[in-house]
C-alpha cells in the first residue's frame, strides 16, 4: 500500500490504511490545527533530524489504563517517603528538551528535535500539553510530558536523571488521570519498561473505538495542578 503525502490541506487517510509497522503519511506541518486533528484521528508524527514529518498509527497500540499501573514495593516506599517533590506544568520546556537530551547523551537517535520541542510548547500554551516534574533536592531530576484530549492523555516521552524519577511523576500522572475521569493513556509504542508498569497491547481497532469514546468527554486544558 502507497505511503500517503500530505497537502496543505489539513486531514490524514484513516489509521486503517497505515503499512503493517504502522507507517501512515509524510509530509504536512506540525501546526496545533493539523496535530489534534491526528491525535483525534489516533495518528502521530514520528521522525528523527534530517527526514521529512512521518506519521503513525501502529497495529497493536500500547496503552495504560491508569488504574492498571503495577507500583513496586520499592516504588511505593519511595512515593510514601517523599524522596521526590512532585510538580505538574512548571517545567514543560526543561522536560521536553530534557527527554530529547538524555537519549542523545546515551548516543541515541531522538524524534524530539527543535521542530517538535517549538510544536509541542506550543500545544502547552495553549493548554493541550502537559508535564509532570520529579524534583530531587532542588533539581529537576525526571518526568513526562503529552497531550491531552478528551479522556485520553496520549504520552510522548519521558525522563529519568535520579533513579526512580519518571516512575514516581508516572504514578502520580495516573493518580490525577483516574480521578478527574480519564479513560486511559497512550503509550503509543510497546517497550518493556511500560509493560513492567502494566501498560498492555491492544488491537487498533479496538484503540479506535476507545479514544472515539474518550473524545466525547471534555478536554481538561490550561494548567494542571498536581502536588506531591
Amino acid at each position: 500500500m502507497p505511503i500517503f503525502r500530505l497537502s496543505e490541506r489539513i486531514s490524514f487517510p484513516p489509521p486503517s490504511f497505515a503499512e503493517p509497522e504502522g507507517l501512515l503519511a509524510i509530509g504536512g506541518d506540525l501546526s496545533e490545527k493539523r496535530l489534534l486533528l491526528a491525535y483525534r484521528m489516533g495518528i502521530f508524527p514520528w521522525f528523527s533530524e534530517g527526514e521529512p514529518i512521518l506519521w503513525w498509527s501502529p497495529d497493536p497500540r500500547l496503552v495504560l489504563f491508569p488504574s492498571e499501573i503495577k507500583i513496586s514495593a520499592r516504588l511505593k516506599r519511595t512515593i510514601s517517603q517523599g524522596v521526590f517533590k512532585v510538580t505538574s506544568d512548571t517545567a514543560f520546556d526543561q522536560v521536553i528538551t530534557s527527554c530529547a537530551r538524555v537519549r542523545l547523551e546515551k548516543n541515541q537517535e531522538t524524534w524530539i528535535v527543535d521542530e517538535m520541542i517549538d510544536a509541542y510548547c506550543g500545544l502547552f500554551e495553549a493548554g493541550y500539553a502537559h508535564s509532570l516534574e520529579s524534583w530531587y533536592k532542588g533539581e529537576l531530576a525526571g518526568g513526562v510530558y503529552g497531550l491531552s484530549l478528551g479522556g485520553c492523555f496520549f504520552g510522548e516521552s519521558m525522563f529519568t536523571r535520579v533513579s526512580n524519577a519518571s516512575k514516581v511523576a508516572l504514578a502520580a500522572l495516573c493518580d490525577f488521570l483516574k480521578g478527574h475521569g480519564f479513560d486511559m493513556i497512550d503509550c503509543q509504542v510497546t517497550t518493556a519498561h511500560l509493560m513492567r508498569m502494566g501498560a498492555r497491547e491492544i488491537p487498533r481497532a479496538r484503540f479506535l473505538k476507545l479514544l472515539s469514546e474518550s473524545l466525547k468527554k471534555p478536554t481538561l486544558k490550561g494548567k494542571w495542578s498536581i502536588g506531591v
